[in-house]
């Protein structure tokens, strides 16, 4: 009977530990202090260290390219190689047509025209100090896509137009020519019409 007794009793309450126990318990459960493994110590403080260097570098520093920093680097890598391949070993009409044809090249030239171009020719081509290249009005050759290459590269000293194919890559300088034959004969309203008027041209609105 009393080893019945005995037990049911180390039933009710098994062995304490020999940890330490703590100065407070939860309806009737004695906490004990358990420390945590070093290994998961030692991972925990890696981690928050490691934050926040990432936090530092990435976010406070500016040195650090974000996730989304670095795809779009990538992109524009891939599009570099694309006109590249476009354009192939020689600059000809239909090489350029191939580059105008592409429109994340385009997006990519735009860039390149507002930084280079837009305060002579406006944001639309509409023309200002330099004609509008939009009408049908050419006042070198006849508005070919190697009509607009030669001005571009070779510039025009005497409008005060830069050779922009000093300070342009060759697949900038092929990027911005081929963009500037996608406004051809979109007529945005603008700078009255300069040189002679290209046959087939559309008619200004």
């Amino acid at each position: 009977m009393a080893d019945y007794k005995n037990n049911s009793e180390n039933a009710d309450h098994p062995p304490i530990s020999s940890e330490t126990p703590l100065d407070h318990e939860y309806d009737g459960i004695q906490e004990f202090d358990n420390p945590l493994p070093g290994w998961w110590v030692n991972i925990f403080w890696g981690t928050f260290v490691f934050a926040l260097g990432y936090l530092g570098y990435y976010h406070l520093s500016g040195r650090g390219d974000s996730a989304a920093q670095e795809y779009a680097s990538e992109i524009a890598e891939a599009r570099e190689l694309e006109a590249k391949r476009a354009m192939g070993d020689k600059i000809s009409e239909e090489s350029l047509a191939q580059l105008a044809s592409n429109a994340g090249l385009m997006q990519d030239a735009r860039g390149i025209y507002e930084a280079r171009c837009v305060q002579c020719h406006k944001a639309r081509g509409e023309g200002g100090i330099g004609p509008n290249l939009t009408d049908g009005f050419w006042i070198h050759g006849n508005g070919t896509l190697m009509d607009i290459y030669g001005v571009v590269n070779d510039g025009v000293q005497a409008k005060g137009m830069p050779a922009w194919g000093r300070q342009l890559t060759p697949i900038e300088l092929g990027k911005v020519v081929a963009y500037v034959g996608t406004v051809r004969n979109t007529n945005v309203p603008g700078k009255a019409p300069e040189g002679h008027k290209v046959a087939g041209a559309l008619s200004r609105r």
